[in-house]
């Protein structure tokens, strides 16, 4: 049996990079060398944005220098990783188009680094100036964006002893589906609330073929403290994919609060980063070893099993 990969935790304090290591994972059958060819490192950030679009940029950029340094071909950034607003409406107000400053600017940093980036919850403009979409963005490492996924599902939800959310007031769902390669892997595009839906994984597996499932989130510390793990490793055991999930965490203003815990699982539910504190700053790594999806996959062949003619056909009564 293969060790279980050696994996560190980036938590930078100022202008100091510290890397610690993780506590390892005990070894599930399917674990394999960190040696092996097939192996990518991916990041997943931590952050508290605030309105300050600036401030937030700055984090963003020592971070992805900082990941472009230790090797890391793949960042992924949380929901609004530009912008969280602390007033009604003021997320109308900042959104752009994708070819505007804002998204040029993160296009930029990725080209001067030389890194792949995921940046997940941006406000692009929508049909109308009361709408938003609330869009993940692929940047490759030539600073050209690969794919946009726009929120599919949106997050209109009373939370228990929380609050009332109404996204659909203010952003206009996306009604595409979409995956795309990258040195890493095929991914999956997703965002926050699109978690709880797991029909949408089933078809980015099954349909689109993906090996990497991105959720970019910012979970409310109600519902995050009771599902957010549990529901990130469904996803990966019922698709047999990694799963990378970057989260926002802490307070970003007088209403609002986030739960944190940045996480990527691999396709056993096995948890292979983190970071020591759900709700600091920084970013965690992991390797994506794609013979490990097949190994898995090989093993436990749901894709031949899988009875979709059967499940999902209309009902007769």
């Amino acid at each position: 049996m293969a060790l279980s990969l050696t994996r560190f935790t980036f938590a930078p304090r100022a202008r100091t990079l510290r890397l610690r290591p993780l506590r390892r994972v005990a070894s599930s059958s399917y674990s394999s060398s960190m040696a092996s060819p097939s192996t990518s490192m991916v990041g997943v950030v931590q952050m508290t944005s605030t309105n300050d679009l600036h401030a937030n940029y700055a984090t963003c950029a020592r971070l992805v220098k900082e990941a472009a340094a230790a090797g890391v071909k793949l960042l992924c950034f949380p929901e609004n990783f530009s912008f969280v607003g602390a007033m009604s409406g003021e997320s109308l107000k900042i959104a752009e188009h994708l070819d505007g400053p804002i998204m040029r600017r993160y296009c930029a940093l990725a080209r001067e680094s030389n890194i792949w980036l995921s940046l997940g919850g941006f406000q692009e403009k929508g049909p109308d100036d009361s709408h938003v979409c609330n869009t993940h963005v692929l940047v490759d490492d030539s600073g050209k964006i690969r794919n946009a996924y726009r929120k599919i599902h949106l997050f209109d939800v009373d939370v228990p002893g929380n609050m009332v959310y109404k996204e659909s007031s203010y952003t206009q769902a996306g009604d595409a589906i979409v995956a795309a390669d990258s040195p890493v892997g095929r991914l999956g595009l997703t965002v926050c609330y699109d978690l709880r839906f797991p029909e949408l994984y089933q078809l980015l597996r099954f349909q689109h073929q993906a090996q990497v499932l991105l959720v970019p989130s910012a979970f409310t510390t109600v519902t995050g403290e009771a599902h957010w793990e549990i529901l990130l490793c469904a996803r990966a055991i019922e698709t047999q994919c990694y799963v990378v999930a970057a989260a926002q965490a802490g307070k970003h203003n007088e209403k609002r609060e986030t739960y944190g815990d940045s996480l990527i699982i691999d396709p056993w539910g096995t948890i292979v980063a983190r970071l020591p504190d759900r709700l600091s700053t920084g970013f965690a790594v992991a390797d994506i070893d794609l013979s490990k999806i097949d190994a898995v996959r090989t093993r436990m062949p749901i894709s031949m099993h899988r009875r979709f003619d059967i499940c999902l056909k209309p009902s007769s009564g």
